[in-house]
């Protein structure tokens, strides 16, 4: 099957990774790829043996030939580089958040159902091998009907070391942590029916929130409360990035632990079972299941570039956007939002 020729829109943090993890699908070619800081681009077409390089990505756009358009620029450039990929009727995948607001977000995804162009954002923490296999334990009944659960997300670690224009967004964690999680708490119970949020600022040297905790309401009867953190407190660092989760059924209890161990606990007793992410040598161990997660997700973002279902597209993840909007709204008003 011939391969997908991918272009790539930034040069940042994360695209090492991202272009690490196309290359591990099997199904693309990277072919193209442009930053504003055209260096950086140039020293990742090196890494990666990427051919063309671009400044811009109208530059990019009206270059070589392309399959799909990879948008890993800033959030706040996500919806200009999204409507030009549509505009020129490509396929494109975006990073997330998908938009600093639901609003342009709703642009969005209404430019590439106009243009009729695959619209799908990289959500890649559901793919996270710990959280599928704990996903696969809530499905198979074994704790009978969940009613209540906890998704923690708090980190010591110095997260403004590697990104250090998180500390100029007025909207931070939950914008950043919050898209994962609160799509973790969509993929397990469904949709969100009203939340409760508040925020806090432990740093004093940024313009957004670093603490959150967020309590869900889902449609399915399921109580959530997500917190996360990144107030650099000086807690394990090996803890960072993984997500720990405690599950309440009426049959028994389900959670999943530090180092990936995942303990259910019934009337016959407690099971446990490690589930750690796949080894590749490209990640950075402090970042290993999030980096992990990235050639899953980008191998179901292939099959639906492709024509099959796929999990994250820009209709699903919109669902998401609307969850974090509802967030800050509530920690601005102080006061619980119905989710419509």
């Amino acid at each position: 099957m011939k391969k997908l020729r991918v272009g790539v829109i930034g040069a940042g943090f994360w695209a090492r990774y991202q272009l690490a993890g196309w290359r591990e699908t099997g199904g693309a070619e990277l072919v193209s790829i442009c930053s504003r800081t055209r260096a950086r681009a140039e020293a990742l077409a090196g890494e990666f043996g990427i051919p063309n390089v671009y400044s811009t990505p109208r530059e990019m756009l009206s270059g070589a030939p392309l399959d799909v358009v990879d948008v890993i620029s800033p959030p706040d450039a996500h919806e200009e580089h999204v409507l030009l990929a549509a505009s020129r009727g490509l396929p494109v995948i975006c990073q997330k958040p998908m938009a600093p607001s639901y609003a342009a977000a709703q642009r969005m995804v209404a430019a590439c159902r106009k243009a009729g162009v695959p619209y799908f954002v990289h959500e890649n923490w559901r793919w996270q091998e710990p959280i599928r296999a704990f996903k696969r334990v809530l499905d198979s009944g074994v704790i009978g009907r969940p009613f209540r659960g906890r998704i923690n997300m708090i980190s010591g670690y110095p997260v403004f070391r590697n990104q250090p224009f998180f500390k100029n967004l007025r909207r931070f964690l939950l914008a950043d942590q919050g898209s994962h999680q609160f799509d973790v708490a969509r993929f397990f119970f469904g949709e969100a029916r009203a939340l409760y949020c508040q925020t806090g600022r432990v740093h004093s040297d940024i313009l957004g929130e670093d603490v959150a905790t967020t309590m869900l309401s889902m449609s399915s009867g399921v109580t959530v409360v997500v917190a996360l953190g990144f107030a650099e407190n000086y807690l394990e660092k090996d803890r960072h990035p993984q997500t720990y989760i405690f599950v309440e059924g009426d049959q028994g209890s389900a959670e999943l632990g530090p180092d990936y161990w995942i303990r259910i606990t019934t009337a016959k007793g407690t099971a446990a079972t490690r589930h750690p992410p796949p080894r590749y040598a490209w990640v950075d161990p402090e970042y290993e299941v999030a980096q992990a997660s990235i050639v899953p997700c980008l191998k179901d973002l292939v099959k639906g570039l492709r024509g099959e279902d796929a999990e994250t597209t820009g209709e699903d993840n919109l669902r998401t956007v609307r969850l974090v909007s509802a967030a800050y709204d509530s920690a601005e008003a102080g006061q619980a939002i119905r989710i419509e």
